[in-house]
């Protein structure tokens, strides 16, 4: 016997399956991989692409056809009320921050097909995509200058950063004051990120903040992001 309730309730719950996935999936294809992210551009052709690093970022290396609009500057917002919010806009930064901010807000801003580049340009180096220009030469340390860093009896932190990183900068205190108490066990030794695109690459440094600790000239803990005092300290003891 057909049952009306069951088969409605079976209605409404594949209705909600559905419109989750959907959710899921729409909120996936917004963040895109470097590789994917070229992919697209190379299929738009003109689109509405933004990068929200700062001027001298933009000027060390860029992705073609890209609006350089700071995120960080102040005229973001006047910037946005220019675009087309029914065309997509393409947003990046360095390693996915600042663009992950700003793609929220033109979302908040009606902007109904935003898409970003969590790995920024980072990742985007990192996979040999290419690069508009002026382009900096190649600059900061070199790979053997790295190594010979390394060279030390003692534990040694290496801490890659960047200025405008928010995590970096909350980390930035502790490491320090670590380097004073430890200073006969360990040395700290903190890279510009920004100054050092080169050295990322080839050490595979996508994201912000990166603390490397070597023993022995040998990688002993790598970890990526925020981390808390404590657990730095416990790595030190090992």
């Amino acid at each position: 016997m057909f049952n009306m309730k069951r088969f409605v309730l079976l209605f409404v719950a594949a209705a909600f399956w559905g419109i989750g996935c959907d959710s899921r999936s729409r909120a996936t294809k917004e963040k895109l991989s470097a590789r994917e992210f070229a992919k697209i551009l190379e299929k738009e052709g003109s689109a509405q692409l933004l990068d929200v690093r700062s001027a001298e970022e933009f000027a060390g290396g860029h992705l073609e056809h890209a609006v350089n609009v700071d995120w960080n500057g102040g005229g973001f917002r006047q910037y946005a009320s220019t675009l087309d919010k029914l065309e997509p806009v393409y947003v990046y930064c360095l390693s996915g921050g600042r663009s992950a901010s700003a793609a929220a807000f033109l979302r908040e801003q009606g902007f109904g097909k935003v898409y970003e580049m969590p790995g920024g340009m980072m990742e985007w180096r990192a996979e040999k995509l290419p690069e508009a220009g002026p382009v900096k030469p190649a600059g900061g340390l070199t790979l053997q200058q790295y190594e010979n860093l390394l060279d030390s009896d003692k534990l040694v932190l290496v801490d890659f950063y960047a200025d405008w990183c928010g995590p970096c900068k909350k980390m930035e205190p502790y490491l320090k004051t670590m380097e004073k108490e430890l200073a006969d066990k360990m040395i700290l030794v903190r890279i510009d990120a920004d100054q050092n695109p080169e050295l990322c690459q080839q050490l595979n440094v996508t994201a912000l903040p990166t603390l490397k600790l070597y023993k022995n000239k040998k990688l002993s803990w790598n970890h990526v992001g925020f981390v808390d005092e404590s657990r730095v300290r416990e790595k030190m003891s090992l």
